[in-house]
């Protein structure tokens, strides 16, 4: 008989790799013998936990070592290693757990394990370095997939070498006989390229204390985004038995729009978006727990044990691979007053049928064993007859019957409102039904036909499904009519850092100035170990720090543009307080010093300078003095020499070519608006040869104007609202192209710190852009080459940034919905079909340390929870968000009064 079911096993395989293409009967017998072989281990997946599947993918087995946990709520760890040294992407997940013996999984991505044991406690921690949470489960979860063409990036250069599954057994009574647990996840994998990189983004509540008896307690979160464009797909609720609905929102100007809503005592899955959503660069992601502290007689907490409490709202996201960050969590509400304005829909719970409520928590609740027992099964046999099926498409194919207008409207019509109300009803399913009330209410062999049934239909209109097209997306999306120029479609230009360039980790001291020289070199004017802060200077602007000598470092270093090698360095003992920089035709470098209230004309080669104007460390507003001067432009035709001077001025000044004083403009700002000739701090300039005119920051009154070179005449002034209340540089490009930064957002302002490509003739925005790498904190400086690459050095974070428009680096457009993936080069298009469907996060193993959550709750008011490191599992080891604050020194004069202009 054993030899019977051998052989027509073998047969099997053989069909099914037949029908799959494989080739080789040797394989298929190969493939029989580690079926085998698995099959008669205690925990699958343990000796051989690698299976090939096909020529470029392969199958992971994740398994718990055969573990017997002896009291409730034990978190056991273990660690597999990537089974390949080059890049691979992780697109689909299987969980191989049941809700009776766990109570959830976490699976996390590292480059080091906080243990070599075969598994270990977790208290120990799951990593030693940062570790990015992959997968969750609860619940019964079904298997979870990313969409085709996303996928999550492991191995090679930059991705994680370890695997870390962490099993939190919650009521260990299920283990009376003894028995070995082998619960798990099987990850899919593949070696080609993924277009798109997704992530996760955890929203958790770190303090919320539920007091006993109290109805309804709120947990909100909320955090301002502040990266590149992301776009949301899935969406997972979490908490524990008094969770009764949590929601989560994207708030755009005052606007609050759903991402996901769901009841925690539901399966928690990922769930699709029901309306994709973006969010951009200073959008507020919030989220809101409901809770009910009825039937308790003591105060609940957050905590890593059943009897405590969890708020998490969990995002998938998808980011474009260059910007692609892997994981990002909010733990605080920077904004309760905003939480007046929720949607009522967060505030009303998701009811849930009491007797699944008891299958879901019946390893808590005080019930007979016999009943729990019959519950469990009945609860893990319906769930094997949807899972078995396939994928997570089975429970919404199980619903989808009742719409079949949608489906056939797109399947013979597949116009773009059909498509996108196919997606909505798909999600409208999986959010609003009642799973257990829809499975309950069939008989059992007619469940079995109707979800075979609805499969079939499922699985033959899945691969038709496409999103709504949308084209290439920008940072920022003006309003309309927002400042005095409108953006309007600009087609594909496109700013973006070119994160390979290694020029962001040079040691330099605060930067504040940059300049191309004639081969188009990047020198960069920089003040060594010398800092401008609120002693520098006394209230008449005269430099106290004399003492000091001036800085022994070279303060001008010359770059190769292209890989920031170190091609010349030079003034070295000649500044005290660097500040503006720019090169002439000929190459002579002109620098201005606050401190010594100078400008310099300086040959590239030469160590004594050429030119010298105004009088050394004395202040003055007159034909032979300056004040703080913070730049000079050259004009490359008449060689005239123009000083914006500066901090404590508000003029510019013209000098023939020789350093003979020939005419001045400006005036300081009066009282309400700024007119035009009227300065704030005139900080950069720009000069703009095409049109025989100068360009100025007028840096506190946030605009540009721009002044006819011969006359001084005021032209046109430049202002967005988005540029804030500062404007601190400008740089033109021949051809009509202005480059600018603004400053930070002034306490209870929104606008964010960025950089601006602008049409000169028009006004109009066309891109902005910021970072991927660090923050811009106080972007001092901007310079242009003529092919539109832009160099960014900032004072405070110390650094310079490289930026490139995307016709010069491969770049790709994405779709919203998360379907269709379009890929955008320079020699054309490509499109990439997919199917909507799979959910996942994406790894990166290697970085700067994160934040344990063991002890940043324990650190935290309230809590004293015993053994809070166990935490650091549904919802843990994340890295902390980002502080938008700063201990750099503030680069500022003397101490002004209040309507004085901050200095820098």
């Amino acid at each position: 008989m054993a030899g019977l079911v051998s052989n027509l096993l073998i047969l099997f395989l053989v069909f099914q790799n037949i029908c799959l293409g494989f080739r080789s009967p040797l394989s298929v017998f190969k493939r029989y013998k580690e079926t085998t072989r698995l099959l008669s281990n205690e925990c699958p997946g343990s000796d051989r936990p690698v299976i090939s599947i096909g020529l470029s993918d392969f199958a992971l087995d994740i398994r718990m070592r055969g573990v017997t946990p002896k009291q409730s709520d034990t978190y056991f760890c273990m660690s597999v290693p990537l089974p390949v040294d080059d890049e691979a992407y992780v697109v689909d997940f299987k969980p191989h757990a049941s809700m009776d013996t766990v109570h959830h999984m976490l699976l996390f991505g590292c480059n080091e394990p906080s243990s070599t044991e075969n598994y270990w406690d977790c208290d120990k921690g799951t990593c030693k370095d940062k570790s990015n949470i992959l997968y969750a489960w609860a619940r019964n979860a079904p298997p979870t997939r990313l969409p085709k063409g996303v996928g999550f990036r492991v191995g090679g250069e930059t991705g994680g070498r370890y695997f870390v599954l962490q099993v939190h057994y919650g009521d260990v009574s299920a283990f009376r006989d003894k028995h070995k647990d082998c619960s798990g996840v099987t990850l899919h994998l593949t070696h080609q390229k993924q277009p798109l990189i997704a992530g996760m983004y955890l929203m958790m509540s770190v303090n919320t204390v539920i007091p006993p008896g109290e109805k309804v307690v709120d947990a909100d979160i909320a955090c301002h985004y502040k990266r590149f464009p992301m776009h949301l797909f899935a969406y997972r609720v979490h908490t524990h038995r008094l969770g009764k609905v949590v929601s989560g929102y994207r708030v755009r100007n005052g606007q609050w729009t759903l991402i996901g809503r769901q009841s925690p005592q539901l399966p928690q899955a990922f769930y699709p978006v029901e309306h994709p959503v973006d969010v951009s660069y200073d959008d507020i992601l919030a989220a809101r727990c409901v809770f009910s502290g009825e039937g308790r007689t003591t105060e609940t907490h957050i905590g890593g044990t059943a009897n405590d409490e969890m708020c998490n709202f969990y995002i998938m996201y998808y980011m474009e691979a260059q910007h692609a960050v892997s994981y990002m969590t909010c733990t605080q509400n920077a904004n309760p007053e905003m939480f007046r304005n929720i949607p009522q829909e967060a505030n009303i719970p998701i009811p849930v049928k009491s007797d699944m409520l008891k299958m879901m928590h019946g390893h808590h609740e005080e019930t007979k064993d016999t009943d729990k027992s019959s519950l469990l099964q009945q609860a893990k046999k319906e769930e094997e007859e949807i899972l078995d099926q396939g994928d997570f498409y089975s429970l919404l194919s199980k619903l989808l019957g009742e719409r079949e207008d949608v489906v056939r409207v797109h399947k013979h019509n597949p116009t773009e409102k059909a498509e996108s109300d196919l997606v909505a009803e798909i999600a409208n399913v999986v959010q609003k039904k009642d799973l257990a009330r829809e499975i309950t209410s069939h008989d059992e062999g007619d469940n079995t036909i109707l979800v075979r049934d609805r499969i079939h239909k499922f699985h033959k209109l899945k691969s038709t499904l496409r999103p709504p097209d949308h084209r290439h997306f920008s940072l920022q999306q003006p309003k309309h009519g927002e400042g005095s120029w409108e953006k309007e479609h600009a087609g594909d230009f496109h700013i973006e850092e070119a994160v390979e360039w290694p020029g962001l980790d040079l040691k330099l001291g605060q930067v504040s100035g940059l300049a191309l020289d004639p081969e188009n070199n990047l020198v960069i004017f920089h003040r060594g170990d010398h800092v401008w802060d609120e002693n520098s200077f006394d209230s008449k602007f005269v430099y106290q720090q004399r003492g000091l000598g001036p800085i022994e470092q070279n303060t001008i270093i010359v770059l190769n543009p292209s890989n920031a090698k170190l091609l010349h360095s030079m003034g070295k003992s000649l500044f005290y307080l660097p500040h503006g920089l720019s090169i002439d035709k000929n190459g002579n470098y002109w620098a201005t010093d606050v401190a010594l209230h100078q400008v310099f004309k300086l040959g590239a080669n030469n160590k004594e300078p050429l030119l010298i104007l105004g009088v050394a460390l004395q202040p003055g507003s007159d034909k032979n003095h300056f004040c703080q001067p913070t730049d000079v432009a050259v004009d490359p035709i008449t060689g005239s020499i123009y000083v914006s001077d500066g901090y404590c001025n508000s003029r510019i000044i013209q000098f023939s070519p020789n350093g003979l004083y020939v005419m001045q403009w400006g005036e300081e700002t009066s009282l309400g608006r700024a007119r035009p000739g009227q300065f704030r701090v005139p900080h950069s300039l720009a000069m703009i040869p095409d049109f025989s005119q100068l360009c100025v920051a007028d840096r506190e009154n946030g605009r540009i104007q721009c002044f006819r070179l011969e006359t001084g005449e005021f032209m046109k002034e430049i202002k967005h609202k988005s540029f804030g209340r500062e404007l601190f540089a400008v740089s033109y490009v021949p051809g009509g192209f202005l480059f600018a930064v603004n400053g930070m957002p002034y306490p209870g302002e929104a606008e964010p710190v960025q950089g601006f490509v602008m049409n000169f003739s028009t006004g109009e925005i066309i891109d902005t852009f910021i970072p991927v790498r660090k923050s811009f904190e106080m972007p001092h400086d901007v310079v242009a080459s003529a092919d539109k690459t832009v160099f960014i050095g900032d004072v405070h974070a110390r650094a310079v940034w490289k930026f490139a428009p995307t016709e010069k680096m491969e770049h790709r457009s994405v779709k919203k919905a998360g379907i269709e993936v379009q890929e955008i080069k320079a020699d054309g298009e490509h499109k990439l079909d997919s199917s909507s469907g799979r959910i996942l996060g994406r790894l990166r193993g290697k970085g700067s340390g994160g934040l344990n959550l063991g002890n940043f709750f324990a650190s935290h008011k309230g809590y004293s929870r015993k053994g809070f490191d166990r935490l650091s599992t549904e919802g843990s080891d994340q890295e902390k968000d980002e502080d938008d604050g700063t201990d750099s020194e503030e680069e500022c004069s003397a101490p002004p009064p209040p309507s004085a202009p901050s200095s820098s």
